[in-house]
Formats: C-alpha cells, sequence, structure tokens
C-alpha cells in the first residue's frame, strides 16, 4: 500500500495502527521506503512512547483520540494536549 501511494504521488506515509506496528515495524518500513519519505506513526502515540517512535526514524505523529474523546472537559483536552507538547519538547531538549 505505502508504495502504490508514493505511485500515486504522495509525500508521506501515515502508519496505522502504529500501536499495533510497533517501532519494529516502523522500522521495518523505513527500510524499504525511499529515504525521501517521511512515515506518520497514527494510533496508539502517546507522549510515553514519542521517543521510541521518533528513534525507530518517525517523522512526527497523528494524533487525536489521545487528545480529545467526546465528552472530555477542555481542562482534560489541555492536560491531554500539554503531555504531548511536553513530551516533544524533551524530545528536542527545546
Amino acid at each position: 500500500e505505502a508504495f502504490s501511494a508514493i505511485d500515486a504521488g504522495a509525500d508521506a506515509i501515515k502508519l496505522f495502527p502504529a500501536e499495533l506496528a510497533g517501532t519494529i515495524g516502523l522500522k521495518a518500513m523505513k527500510a524499504v521506503l525511499p529515504k525521501t519519505i517521511p512515515v506518520f506513526p497514527v494510533g496508539g502515540v502517546n507522549p510515553d512512547n514519542m521517543k521510541d517512535f521518533i528513534e525507530a526514524g518517525a517523522a512526527g505523529f497523528g494524533i487525536g483520540s489521545a487528545v480529545f474523546k467526546p465528552g472530555d472537559t477542555p481542562e482534560i483536552v489541555y492536560k491531554k494536549a500539554r503531555a504531548f507538547v511536553e513530551g516533544w519538547e524533551a524530545i528536542h531538549k527545546i
């Protein structure tokens, strides 16, 4: 699928669900994809595993339900989003 997407003009690949593929799956994909194609894990990414995915070759992430679920208050969403920001800053020493 990834090669079909690239052939069709995709300039990035979404790895979903990342929690099933894991960092081993990401490394395997990166080993065969063109080096110029970034891969973005989605589904199962959290502040605790972001560093592992970056070290495995992730270019960034897609996040959604890890930050917002129906019924979450703005305060809950803020806390979840803030945890991602802090995780990203810790990885990149911002």
